[in-house]
């Protein structure tokens, strides 16, 4: 580092958890930080909502005013606030001029990337991201940078870790959906509401931005096809072990010819395939590329100092970019690809039903599957008195074709329930 580089200036947005550890990072690795980025980080002031609330932070640094410290004399502004408005505003006026934005807010890229990408390119500034998807998980960069030369086909993995956390305790102990998240939650795995981890949203945020990237096409959370866990059993849980599977709560993204298709929903799973071995709160993701074949990415998904890993790996980047004069990668939508709806995505099914026991339900079944073309993989029955249980796992479907199957079988005369209904993947 040459002496007397003049500092860059950062304004940070926010000191939750993650703020927080960024901060204790930059004061604790300030020399190595200068010496890899080849100036000085200064940090030039917080935002924040209750300055008292951070009596551990120079009271110089701290204001409640987010506009003014977005427009002062700064270089980077780092964002670890979450939710979209005030937020995306404050960035997109950051941006516009010159000012370079790292940030973790995953649901801010997912349905405003396009915005923040079109401010930044207006001036010719950086957005970085990596903490949005997957905490400490190098893949944003990796989809963007190192794989920029090749052809991804599909990314498919775990990226949440509260739904991995309850799904591998019910996996384990055999205990109720209920009964996990009340354990996530002492934990601190869960949060007061859990609604965004337990019901998909926050993958399916995680999943658009991994779509976009990976397909070179704009991709908002409202194109994700989503369903949560809430309805995943003991017997679900149950009936994978039979089957030798396990119950993941997947990010799938595919390339399909010339779409793409996005989806988010617990589905089964082989327990030899490397993702059933990702257990607690650990998310992994698997990408597959014409070139470089498949690749794994595992790691500590969630928490203040993975996340803020993340962080300053984004600031050490774009604070290199501005001492030297350079730029980071802009958007790449360029591919345009259309988005295929649920109904037309090609996927496998395991259904199990509670069927009366006798002579002739098996065989008017399986013909409900064969007037919907769908053809059955694997079948077995297991009788209790006068009715039985019957699992059916079928072959690759559209999945508009499995609905109307499923919908069909349920309402037969012989059927008395159709006790769960899941899709299969990773076979």
């Amino acid at each position: 580092m040459k002496e007397g580089r003049k500092p860059v200036r950062v304004a940070m947005l926010g000191r939750g958890t993650v703020g927080a550890q960024v901060m204790r990072l930059l004061d604790s690795q300030a020399d190595d930080l200068a010496a890899r980025v080849g100036a000085p980080i200064e940090l030039a002031g917080v935002a924040v909502r209750r300055p008292n609330r951070h009596p551990d932070v120079p009271s110089h640094l701290l204001t409640t005013d987010a506009e003014a410290l977005v427009r002062s004399d700064v270089d980077i502004v780092v964002e670890v606030v979450g939710g979209i408005e005030p937020v995306r505003g404050l960035l997109v006026t950051a941006l516009r001029s010159g000012k370079s934005v790292v940030t973790a807010n995953k649901a801010l890229l997912a349905e405003h990337a396009a915005d923040l990408f079109a401010a930044a390119e207006s001036a010719g500034a950086d957005l970085y991201f990596e903490a949005a998807v997957a905490g400490a998980i190098p893949l944003v960069r990796p989809l963007r940078e190192s794989l920029a030369g090749d052809r991804i086909n599909r990314v498919m993995g775990i990226v949440n870790g509260t739904t991995n956390f309850i799904l591998s305790a019910m996996d384990a102990t055999g205990a109720s959906y209920a009964e996990t998240l009340d354990e996530a939650a002492r934990l601190g795995y869960a949060e007061a509401d859990p609604t965004a981890d337990v019901d998909g949203y926050d993958a399916a945020s995680k999943a658009a931005i991994l779509a976009s990237i990976a397909f070179h096409t704009r991709v908002t959370a409202a194109d994700v096809y989503r369903e949560g866990i809430a309805a995943v059993t003991p017997a679900d849980i149950a009936a994978a072990k039979t089957l030798g599977r396990t119950i993941k709560l997947l990010a799938i993204c595919e390339r399909i010819h010339d779409s793409v298709a996005v989806r988010v929903h617990p589905a089964m799973i082989p327990r030899t395939h490397p993702l059933a071995s990702v257990g607690g709160a650990y998310n992994a993701v698997f990408v597959e590329a014409d070139a470089a074949g498949s690749l794994m990415f595992y790691g500590q998904g969630a928490g203040g100092a993975p996340t803020a890993s993340a962080v300053l790996g984004d600031l050490v980047a774009v604070a290199r970019n501005k001492v030297s004069g350079g730029r980071g990668p802009g958007e790449s939508s360029y591919a345009e690809l259309s988005v295929q709806p649920i109904a037309q995505v090609n996927t496998r099914y395991h259904v199990s039903l509670d069927v009366a026991d006798r002579a002739g339900v098996l065989s008017s079944v399986a013909s409900v599957f064969a007037d919907h073309d769908v053809s059955i993989a694997a079948v077995s029955q297991q009788g209790r008195g006068t009715d039985a249980s019957l699992v059916i796992v079928t072959h690759s479907a559209p999945d508009e074709a499995l609905r109307s199957t499923v919908d069909k079988v349920a309402g037969m005369p012989s059927v008395h329930e159709v006790a769960s209904v899941m899709r299969v993947e990773g076979e």
